[in-house]
């Protein structure tokens, strides 16, 4: 091959690999509008936790009073008990939705940050493996854990843990340091909501998978990874309460009477959640007949999060979202046929090509038809809590009724 021959092959199979990254963005841009317009044919559920307006009206005094509560004044059973607004900073955000365009902001907030998860899981599972791949297994795991989908502070959460799990088990397979920007990430999550305190197990399982990878055998890099631990507790305290916020994740697990009686923190039953028995046997089966070879670190945090979910179903996400990204690259090495890197050097298919060399159009239509379904959202009807959960109702139903004195909410 002579010199014009090699530049023309090295600036084909440049083109080629650019054509696929390109279409390895589009395939995984998708997956936001796909979600969004899933939720929005259900957005009424969105809104059907009774917590919904409580969260919305902390929110609104947050921003009323200027000053961050340290004693309770919204339960007539604990009023001027010691009390702390741990997920200000989500509640916040809900209240500012609500004042821009009431419930329908509140929904739009929601589904965009449950699409852009989607979109998120999409993209770093496509790191190992094929594009069409990732979409579907992002896609069936957004539908697993649409149980969670509710209007409250935990929503802002799943990004971030889906960044932060995909970063540090990457790091860690690649023997690097843990990236420090994660911190700042982890400060945000301290202040959304309390379980930030979970990212300091996650980042505890991906140091164990460096530990398993190397063996000792680089001292300074385990220096890094064990000097990221010790910050992460260290920067979550960047938050208006200080060390409380990580102690009221103990508090609310283990010290309150009142999570026994709560659906949400219940243990798994299948009888109630029959999809997501499936999703759990499918798992199970697929991890038996499959052979991936996993490391004991990852195999302890695969353990991890299918206890915590069987234990209290809030944390079904823990599971379904992360488990495919720790597992992503030991499928695609077991199946090379799944993996990125065969994809890429494949020949692109029509779809794929005309994502490709319409990239820049196709975002630009698509940002368009994003913004205006979200204008469409919000102004074609007015979104509501359902009657049965909502304070609006509730009072409607005690003057109806004519009742009188302490109701049990």
């Amino acid at each position: 091959m002579n010199g014009i021959q090699a530049t023309v092959a090295t600036v084909a199979t440049a083109s080629s690999v650019n054509d696929a990254q390109r279409a390895r963005v589009m395939f995984c841009l998708l997956v936001a509008p796909v979600v969004a317009f899933a939720l929005s044919a259900h957005t009424q559920a969105i809104l059907q936790d009774p917590d919904c307006w409580w969260q919305v009206k902390v929110g609104l005094d947050l921003l009323a009073n200027r000053t961050f509560p340290i004693v309770d004044s919204y339960s007539h059973t604990f009023a001027g008990q010691p009390w702390i607004a741990k997920e200000w900073l989500g509640q916040v955000l809900l209240a500012l939705a609500y004042t821009a365009s009431g419930w329908n902001g509140v929904a739009v907030l929601i589904i965009s940050t449950i699409a852009l998860t989607g979109a998120l899981l999409s993209w770093y599972l496509s790191t190992w493996l094929r594009p069409t791949a990732a979409v579907g297994l992002a896609l069936f795991a957004a539908a697993l854990i649409s149980p969670i989908y509710t209007a409250r502070p935990h929503i802002f959460t799943l990004p971030i843990i889906v960044i932060w799990t995909a970063m540090l088990f990457r790091a860690a397979r690649n023997e690097q340091g843990p990236p420090l920007w994660l911190l700042a990430l982890l400060v945000l999550w301290a202040n959304l909501h309390a379980t930030f305190t979970i990212g300091f197990v996650i980042a505890a399982f991906a140091g164990l998978d460096l530990l398993v990878r190397s063996r000792l055998s680089n001292p300074v890099l385990l220096g890094k990874w064990v000097a990221f631990g010790l910050l992460c507790p260290v920067v979550s305290l960047i938050n208006p309460y200080g060390i409380k916020a990580i102690l009221a994740t103990l508090t609310v697990a283990y010290g309150n009477e009142a999570v026994p009686l709560i659906i949400e923190w219940k243990p798994f039953d299948a009888s109630d959640q029959p999809f997501q028995e499936v999703g759990v046997l499918l798992f199970v089966f697929a991890l038996l007949v499959s052979r991936l070879r996993i490391g004991w670190a990852k195999a302890l945090f695969i353990v991890f999060a299918l206890h915590i979910y069987l234990t209290h179903l809030r944390f079904m996400y823990l599971f379904f979202l992360l488990v495919p990204i720790v597992l992503a690259a030991e499928i695609a090495e077991q199946y090379p046929a799944l993996s990125l890197a065969k994809w890429v050097s494949d020949r692109r298919d029509g779809l794929e090509r005309f994502f490709a060399e319409r990239f820049y159009r196709i975002c630009g239509v698509a940002g368009v038809l994003l913004v205006g379904a979200t204008a469409m959202l919000t102004s074609a009807y007015q979104v509501e809590p359902s009657q049965k959960t909502s304070a609006k109702d509730a009072l409607a139903f005690v003057e109806s009724h004519h009742l009188s004195g302490n109701v049990l909410n």
